[in-house]
């Protein structure tokens, strides 16, 4: 079905609206212009109140001053006439065949913001990127992906943290590079010590008996001289003597003393020499667990950026109302620009696309107080509308050439009243 927009709008007494008709144009931008307190704004009151229902009906709808009610007569492009007059205003809907209808019916291609795009456009960032993600459809996927993205950006900051410390722990530690890389165990170094002795002392034991057999021989010799009548016998003792003399030297000879100065310091600095270990172990320990968390936070950036992705996907592959148009942190992102930094010709495409997103049978919208934008800016809107097909009808406080119509205290300003069409919006013309 084709969107449906205004062909043709006839307005009396309504606000300060007199009498006025338009025939907007049906792509691009109607600009209705004049001073202030003239009826503008009545113009698009009107429609809303005419298209939108009786929540829209202003609290003071009759003119001041007229004993004729209000009255609205909308010819829109499907064929159909909405009617709204008499005392009560009454709607009626009349299609082509002439049968009848009402509310119900124009609810179904009207959109409402469409009727009050400002209340979009001044609604919150995340309001807007929400208005967005409903009617794509992917909302709640999205909010599944932000809060698990969320979960692990909290998880990998926490990880990070304790890296850090970790890492500063480590720094901090002393090192020792000349100890050991084990504890020392006091009782092997005093068994060592103890098989030592125990060495030395047989080797003592062995230069003992040397000596008591040299002065066995000596002793001897002395005998044999003082008594030769004892030679014989005292030879063969001596003989007997030299021998094992000959034996116990040989047994001797080469022998050396081990010294025990080594590990009696060894035994002395043991407590030294295990703090330098613990010291060493403990930094060992830290650095092990600095890098254990680094490669946690590795890990969760990872998958942050994987949940990134997949919401760009998500985003990606969903039909966006505008290319470039987008939602990050729950924000509205047009262009790589959240709201506050577009400028104002793309708040009114992103609003104008997201509205008829919301309703594609919607093709109008209705804009009011467009005073606030350069000419430049009006220029841009009114190409972009064409090129989509759209129509906007809005108001500004102006009488210059970029006004389509102008009201003057609540009439079409004269010489634009003759002219039997209005003059359509064309690009890069004012």
């Amino acid at each position: 079905m084709e969107n449906i927009k205004i062909n043709k709008l006839e307005i009396e007494n309504v606000k300060r609206i007199k009498a006025v008709k338009i025939e907007p144009s049906r792509d691009g931008l109607t600009v209705v212009g004049g001073n202030n307190n003239q009826g503008k704004t009545s113009v698009l009151d009107s429609i809303a109140w005419a298209l939108g229902g009786e929540k829209y009906r202003p609290s003071q709808a009759h003119r001041d001053g007229s004993a004729i009610p209000p009255s609205m007569h909308i010819v829109l492009s499907n064929g159909l006439v909405v009617e709204r007059k008499g005392k009560n205003s009454s709607l009626k809907v009349t299609d082509p065949e002439g049968s009848k209808g009402g509310q119900q019916l124009l609810n179904e291609f009207v959109e409402q913001l469409a009727l009050d795009l400002p209340k979009f456009m001044e609604s919150s960032g995340k309001e807007k990127a929400k208005t967005l993600l409903r009617i794509i459809g992917v909302g709640d996927r999205l909010a599944v992906l932000e809060k698990e993205e969320k979960e692990l950006y909290n998880d990998r900051m926490y990880t990070g943290r304790i890296a850090d410390q970790k890492e500063k722990f480590a720094k901090e530690q002393p090192y020792y590079p000349d100890a050991p890389q084990e504890l020392v165990s006091p009782s092997d170094l005093i068994r060592k010590q103890q098989d030592i002795l125990a060495r030395n002392g047989e080797n003592q034991r062995k230069r003992a008996y040397a000596e008591q057999y040299r002065r066995t021989v000596a002793f001897l010799r002395q005998e044999a001289d003082e008594m030769r009548n004892q030679l014989a016998r005292k030879e063969a003792d001596l003989e007997e003597a030299e021998k094992n003399l000959q034996t116990a030297l040989m047994s001797a000879e080469g022998l050396q003393d081990e010294s025990t100065a080594e590990l009696e310091a060894s035994i002395a600095d043991i407590e030294e020499i295990n703090r330098k270990v613990r010291a060493n172990l403990d930094k060992d320990k830290a650095e092990d667990d600095a890098r254990e968390y680094r490669r946690q936070y590795e890990a969760l950036s990872e998958k942050i950026e994987e949940t990134r992705k997949a919401k760009t996907a998500l985003l990606e592959s969903a039909e966006l109302p505008l290319p470039e148009l987008s939602v990050r942190d729950g924000e509205l992102i047009y262009k790589g620009q959240q709201w506050d930094n577009m400028s104002g010709s793309d708040r009114l495409k992103v609003s104008t696309a997201i509205v008829r997103k919301l309703n594609p049978k919607c093709g109008f919208v209705l804009l009011d107080k467009l005073e606030q934008m350069d000419l430049q800016t009006l220029n841009e809107f009114g190409q972009w509308l064409e090129q989509e097909g759209l129509q906007a009808i809005a108001t500004r406080v102006s009488t210059g050439e970029e006004c389509s119509i102008i009201i003057e205290d609540g009439y079409v300003k004269a010489e634009e009243a003759q002219a039997p069409v209005m003059p359509s919006w064309k690009a890069g013309e004012f």
